[in-house]
């Protein structure tokens, strides 16, 4: 937990959590590398990693033996979460001079549990360079609580706790500040944008910026056996993957970390898992290593994935919601997804593999499937299969209230996950 909790809090967006997952990379002696130039020869031990958009990640460690002849292991995941992203021209001056900010809603969160709590901006801010095509990319994280999301008071609303549909256009607008002299008017986020990176508004010229719950990631419970967070799906999955990978030496196979984003939004942009770029780079490193179209094929064959998301905890007040005989508990280990209508890549073959890799790894191993009457989520593992037709597993450490604004985990299922990851590299 010393180094799961600072990560959770150094990642509030997809952007910086790439940032952080970067520096904890190049710590562990990973090379970055330049996909707009030619890899050079690629030889076993080297550890590289490259980046899309800023906002995911992929690192490789070459493996003793030729892929084409073991081919890859992949841990698969994603670095962004549901929230709320600021609109364009986002400043609105209401009366009594607050300012609230316009937003539009990133993924699916439940929109309920942002209300009350204080929230800060963090992403991505976009100033000139050298010229129109090469901008400069400056990160944005205000490490204070910065605005809110108030809820109306119950005398306005007596049937708030019966249940009540809320407008992503009226109700969750946050509240910025109050405007103290007219030349704030209109520039509260700009002042404050240009105040926590020391830049000048003129040489703004775009930014990505989202809310982020602004209270610290922590263990609760009475043996601290739980943790409670914000995006723990997916960004625990990343980090199990990441301590894993750096954990490990070099084996015969090549070890694959791939953290992609936009899998809350579907995935597909040239950063998620359907883009072609993440096969790009397999085959690249495949060239780089002297082989050939067909060598590609070969590994790609011999592969194995592990898409690493988070599954859905029983709920003790909620016992009606889940399947009566495959409910995984928090603390009982990682979690392997079915869905026969195939929203999951498990099958009787991935499964049976991963559960003999937490055995091997002396880690219990859970099962989930959804209640018949239930509609459940889906992941990035059959999208990226779709391309890649890899042989893979859909698992992930079990929690509660999956995309509220904070989530809960358990902290035991954490180092479970370590120790599976870890095996299944060395496998």
């Amino acid at each position: 937990m010393k180094k799961l909790l600072p990560f959770l809090d150094a990642s509030p967006v997809n952007f910086l959590a790439v940032k952080a997952l970067a520096e904890e990379l190049e710590s562990a002696g990973f090379r970055r590398i330049d996909p707009t130039l030619p890899l050079g020869e690629v030889k076993a031990g080297d550890q590289l990693y490259v980046t899309k958009n800023d906002s995911s990640i992929y690192a490789f460690r070459i493996g003793n033996k030729p892929m084409s002849e073991v081919g890859f292991r992949l841990i698969c995941a994603h670095c962004d979460s549901p929230t709320f992203r600021i609109k364009p021209n986002a400043e609105m001056l209401c009366e009594g001079g607050i300012v609230k900010l316009n937003t539009e809603v990133y993924g699916g969160p439940i929109m309920s549990t942002w209300f009350d709590r204080p929230l800060t901006i963090a992403g991505r801010v976009i100033v000139k360079g050298k010229d129109a095509l090469h901008p400069e990319t400056l990160l944005l994280h205000v490490k204070r609580p910065l605005l809110q999301i108030s809820n109306l008071a119950i005398h306005f609303n007596r049937q708030v706790n019966d249940g009540v549909k809320l407008s992503k256009q009226k109700d969750v607008l946050p509240i910025l500040g109050i405007v103290t002299d007219h030349l704030e008017c209109g520039n509260l986020l700009m002042n404050t944008i240009c105040s926590e990176l020391n830049i000048k508004a003129e040489d703004i010229l775009d930014f990505d910026l989202y809310l982020a719950d602004a209270t610290p990631a922590c263990t609760f419970g009475v043996h601290d056996e739980f943790i409670s967070s914000g995006r723990l799906d997916d960004l625990s999955m990343c980090y199990a993957g990441l301590q894993a990978l750096i954990g490990n030496k070099t084996e015969d196979a090549t070890q694959v970390l791939a953290i992609f984003d936009n899998e809350e939004t579907g995935s597909q942009t040239k950063q998620g898992a359907g883009s072609p770029f993440f096969a790009s780079m397999l085959q690249r490193l495949i060239l780089a290593q002297g082989g050939n179209q067909e060598s590609f094929y070969q590994a790609i064959e011999l592969s194995f994935m592990v898409s690493a998301d988070n599954a859905h905890a029983w709920h003790p007040n909620y016992s009606e919601k889940f399947d009566p005989t495959n409910h995984p508990y928090l603390g009982g280990g990682p979690v392997i997804k079915f869905n026969a209508a195939q929203k999951y890549a498990s099958d009787a073959v991935s499964a049976a593999v991963f559960a003999s890799v937490c055995e091997e790894a002396g880690v219990p191993c859970q099962r989930f499937v959804n209640h018949s009457d239930v509609a459940g989520g889906s992941t990035l593992g059959n999208i990226l299969a779709s391309s890649l037709p890899l042989r893979g597993v859909d698992m992930g450490n079990a929690i509660l209230a999956m995309h509220s604004c904070r989530e809960t985990g358990s902290v035991l299922d954490h180092f479970y996950c370590v120790k599976a990851f870890t095996q299944f590299y060395k496998s």
